[in-house]
This record gives C-alpha cells, structure tokens and sequence, in this order.
C-alpha cells in the first residue's frame, strides 16, 4: 500500500501540470520520467508521500488522535527530511515551525486544495467505515479545514476503505463513497485535473473503478493531466489493497523508487506496523 502510494507519486510527479505532448511521449508505466521544468529526480517522492507516512506513522504507533499529537508527526515528518512538491507558502511554514503548539497557533487552515485529501489514505485501513470518516477529517481538519477540504480527505480514505475491505464491486464504489459523503464522487471525472482536492480524489475514484490492473490505474491517473502526482498517490494507495485489481507493475518502478532512509525499505516496514496496528490482513 505504502509503496504503491509512493509510486504513484514519484510516478507522478514527472508529468504534474506537464504539457500534454510530455505525457504522452513518457506515461508508459515502464519506467520513471523526469519532470521537463522540475529539478526532482527521478523515482523521488514528494510531499503526497511525506505526509502520507506522517499519518501512517501515527496510526502504526497507535499514538493518540488529537489535534497537537497530530500536528507533532506532520511536523516531525518535514524537518527529518525536508523536500520539494509541497506549495511554496506551505513549505515555508513547515521550514519556520518545528513544533506542534507553534503549527497550531500559526496554520491558517482555510484550504480547500488537496493536501488534506492526500494523506489521508491510511484512515482507510480501520474496519469501520464510520471511524475512517472522522479520522479523514481530524487530520484534515488541521490545514483544509472546509467543507470541500474535509470532505475531499473522507473521500480519499473510503476509496481505500471500499478496496480494501471488498465493501461493494468496484464500479460500485463511486456510488457508494457518493452515499456516505456530500460530493459528486460518482459522477467519472475528465479532463485536466485541478489543485481544488475534490478533483484530484474524483479523478482517483475514477481511475481505481474502472481499471483491473495497477499499470491500468498509474497509467490512466497520469492520462487526466494537471496534478497527476496526487491522483495516482491516493488511486494506487487505494488499488493495492483490492482483490480485483492485479498488480502488474513493471519491477523498475519498484526498484528505481528511492531507497534512502524513508525510502522503500522505511516504507515497506512501516506498512506492516500500520496493518498490524489497525489489524487489516491483506488480501
């Protein structure tokens, strides 16, 4: 899951807003791409990934859900390893606020984009479909803190719930995110995808309900256009985990993802404390 996730990410990242000539010369899913403006290297995650592991972190360390523990493991997370990908003024605030208290008094969390959306991931992994929707928006509550931000994070986490537990077939799971959460989430997406978080999480559903294989959803994640980063993160997250969905990726996105200190091998150990601290049994 948490690999599958940062593959879509670094995946991703080299074609997010990229022309369109660009995508259609390097989304083979055979190997990564690097970005034509970018200065990120190649099979190198970005902040989709980051916070992504912040949550699941939280979740594996069975660490209490309040607002200023949450706070501590986002901003634990940037300053062991700060990187590009998040927004510029968002960056900023990470590099000048190193602790919870000061997070909290100085985040204005009036956003609607997709960073809540993005880790929310791991929420799904809990069997009740009910507490995934109320740890989805704590934590988004803490940076999207508007209706469409924290809907867009409870959004993501049921399409990784939906996979995950088999709730209902695939091409059924629009409809039934769309049915426990105010949004057009069943409607398919098309075109370019924008940087408001319900279209990235849309476009996700849409990816991950209509394919039968993960080359299937990287490939069509990345087709949409615009912030395809974020898309194919929360659709690969989410497609993992269902057993319809084959896993077919090439073993070069597997081996050229980035293996430093939260690299693959960080993501790999870490991924089964999450399953062991939420008690999921991969299928």
């Amino acid at each position: 899951m948490l690999i599958e996730l940062a593959i879509g990410d670094a995946y991703g990242a080299a074609f997010e807003y990229a022309p369109r000539a660009h995508i259609d010369a390097h989304n083979d899913c055979k190997r990564y791409a690097k970005h034509p403006r970018h200065k990120l290297g190649a099979g190198v995650y970005t902040d989709d990934t980051q916070m992504s592991l912040a949550v699941a972190e939280l979740i594996a360390d069975e660490a209490s859900w309040d607002r200023p523990t949450i706070a501590r493991y986002f901003v634990r997370a940037f300053h062991r390893d700060p990187r590009e990908g998040y927004a510029r003024g968002f960056y900023q605030f990470l590099r000048e606020h190193d602790d919870a208290e000061g997070f909290l008094r100085d985040i204005h969390n009036d956003s609607d984009k997709s960073g809540g959306a993005m880790r929310a991931t791991p929420c799904g992994l809990f069997e009740s479909a009910s507490q995934v929707e109320d740890l989805a928006e704590l934590q988004a509550s803490l940076t999207h803190d508007t209706t469409d931000g924290r809907n867009a994070a409870i959004a993501a986490a049921l399409l990784t719930h939906g996979c995950a537990f088999d709730v209902v077939p695939l091409d059924e799971i629009p409809a039934w995110i769309a049915s426990r959460v105010d949004g057009a989430w069943s409607a398919p997406w098309v075109g370019e995808v924008g940087p408001k978080g319900w279209m990235s999480v849309r476009a996700a559903i849409t990816a991950v309900s209509t394919a039968k294989t993960l080359t299937e959803v990287l490939r069509a994640s990345v087709e949409f256009g615009g912030d395809v980063d974020t898309v194919a993160a929360i659709a690969m997250s989410a497609a993992s985990l269902s057993p319809h969905i084959d896993n077919d990726l090439d073993r070069a996105l597997y081996d050229g993802l980035e293996d430093g200190e939260y690299g693959r091998g960080y993501l790999a150990s870490l991924e089964q404390r999450l399953f062991a601290a939420t008690r999921f049994t991969a299928r």
